[in-house]
């Protein structure tokens, strides 16, 4: 798991139907203090973050592990 915080909104005009309804989020990861660490991901929203929210994600198989994400092709996920 890593910290992140939400940086924005990704918008997509085709996805594959399993993903229909579910948003993706912008985060760029932060550390403990909540200072930039450089890195960047899109992720699926389980838990409905907003903008400038902090947000544990998970990535990997860990990332299909929630009721949201449950055999959808999801690399990451705000849980």
């Amino acid at each position: 798991m890593n910290l992140g915080k939400v940086i924005g909104t990704v918008v997509s005009t085709r996805k594959e139907p399993s993903m229909d309804g579910l948003k993706l989020m912008l985060v760029r990861y932060v550390d403990s203090e909540g200072k930039e660490t450089g890195g960047h991901v899109v992720a699926a929203d389980a838990v409905g973050a907003g903008p400038d929210e902090l947000v544990l994600v998970a990535s990997g198989s860990s990332a299909r592990q929630t009721a949201t994400t449950d055999k959808k092709p999801v690399d990451a996920v705000i849980m």
